[in-house]
């Protein structure tokens, strides 16, 4: 029984990851931005008659309602289990990349991009981690929602060769149907392998036993609290979790958005290879973080990640803003951009888990992915409108680097009580 259990927890993480492998075609929105960018220059008969500033919009909404989607979503894993969930979310993105193939209109791929997409990405992500969660132990949070995220991080690998090779074949409609159409059976049909635990079902516990009762008749425990959505949204850690999460995932997502156009000048057509390379570092983020952070602590590896990704924003300045940028160092930064960016999405999640428990984690998770949202909307939007003024990336990434260092003293402020237990544990195996 125990190792039926152990395969199935595996094969819930591989369908989660599959999963996510297919929804991270949001982070490939560069590719499709340098070439609506390239038909509204040319212009003529069907091409795109957008506004310049207007070119991050779609990925900007999609950022925002994917997050804010997020809390249905979750709430709707919560109760119906990740099997609807994830369909519904393939349902979604399948029909707003379909949509988009059918039109250049704004508003269109407004709607179809930024909503139909936003939404099923938010549904289809909202299933993958919380089902696997519940098949291992609280001292594999980390590494768990590390290799479940990693996958919508990676997925720029694949897609952003893809996409290139496609839309020089097809154009860039085909190609938005054929992401459509491969995108709904895809994800529908890994659907069919989530699964929530049996009932009764209890993963092995981290709590070392004799501490626990020791500290209980102090009043103070480890055990999951199991907080409601709303019992958590009146602690002074989900705000300052909150406004953490915004720091980091805006300002990953504004250089995300908007990488190919970046790296065009010294990649040239081969500018999909920064996207490529970015993906790489994102998912690698993921995994090392979630694993570090079973290790070593939720707070201190945030604050790494804050004051590393602080200083690229400040190296990237010289670099993008070079006569002739030189295209080793770009993917490097790209690289460490992405790297850095990752960390969040394993991280956080994994707060979430640890600060308010399981048992509610879907809604509480979609509630806290809301700054996600917001920081991609508001530092994508505001880095595209400043290009478009200044021609030059130099204010976003100063603004981001500031943001990153404050950022990095407010994480001391978390008190992470699940990281005692976990060092507890740790001492009593290794007497063991």
């Amino acid at each position: 029984m125990a190792q039926e259990v152990v395969d199935r927890g595996k094969i819930v993480t591989m369908a989660g990851t599959g999963i996510n492998l297919a929804l991270g075609v949001l982070y490939t929105w560069s590719i499709f931005k340098v070439a609506i960018k390239q038909s509204i220059i040319e212009g003529g008969v069907g091409a795109f008659n957008w506004d310049m500033a207007s070119l991050n919009d779609p990925y900007a909404v999609a950022c925002l309602v994917f997050a804010c989607a997020m809390i249905i979503a979750g709430k709707c894993q919560d109760v119906l289990g990740p099997r609807v969930t994830a369909t519904i979310g393939g349902i979604f993105v399948g029909a707003g990349f379909i949509w988009i193939s059918q039109t250049t209109s704004y508003m269109s791929w407004i709607i179809g991009f930024g909503f139909l997409v936003g939404i099923g990405i938010a549904f289809g992500y909202s299933s993958a981690t919380p089902a696997a969660l519940k098949w291992y132990p609280p001292t594999k949070t980390g590494k768990i929602a590390g290799i479940v995220v990693a996958g919508f991080g990676l997925a720029s690998v694949y897609i952003a060769p893809l996409s290139k090779y496609l839309m020089g074949s097809w154009g860039l409609q085909s190609t938005m149907l054929f992401f459509g159409i491969a995108f709904l059976i895809v994800v529908s049909a890994l659907a069919m392998f989530l699964s929530n635990p049996p009932e009764g079902y209890v993963p092995e516990g981290f709590v070392d036993r004799r501490r626990a009762d020791r500290d209980a008749a102090k009043g103070e425990s480890f055990q999951d609290k199991n907080l409601s959505p709303t019992e958590m949204m009146k602690t002074k850690t989900f705000w300052l979790l909150w406004f953490l999460y915004f720091i980091g995932a805006g300002s990953g997502l504004m250089v995300i958005g908007s990488v190919a156009g970046m790296a065009k000048r010294s990649l040239g057509e081969s500018a999909f290879i920064a996207v490529a390379i970015l993906a790489v570092g994102n998912a690698g983020g993921r995994v090392v973080a979630g694993m570090l952070s079973d290790k070593i602590g939720r707070k201190k590896t945030l604050a790494g990640m804050f004051i590393l990704q602080a200083a690229c924003m400040f190296i990237a300045i010289p670099i993008v803003g070079a006569d002739e940028p030189s295209a080793l160092l770009l993917v490097l930064l790209a690289t460490l951009i992405g790297f850095n960016y990752g960390s969040n999405l394993a991280l956080f999640p994994s707060f979430a888990k640890d600060f308010w428990g399981i048992k509610n984690f879907g809604v509480n998770y979609g509630i806290l992915f809301t700054a996600w949202g917001f920081g991609g909307l508001v530092m994508s939007r505001a880095a595209q409108t400043i290009v478009v003024k200044t021609g030059s990336f130099d204010a976003s990434f100063k603004s981001a680097g500031i943001f990153l260092i404050g950022g990095t003293f407010l994480t001391f402020l978390l008190k992470d009580e699940k990281d005692i237990a976990r060092r507890e544990i740790a001492k009593v195996k290794k007497a063991a």
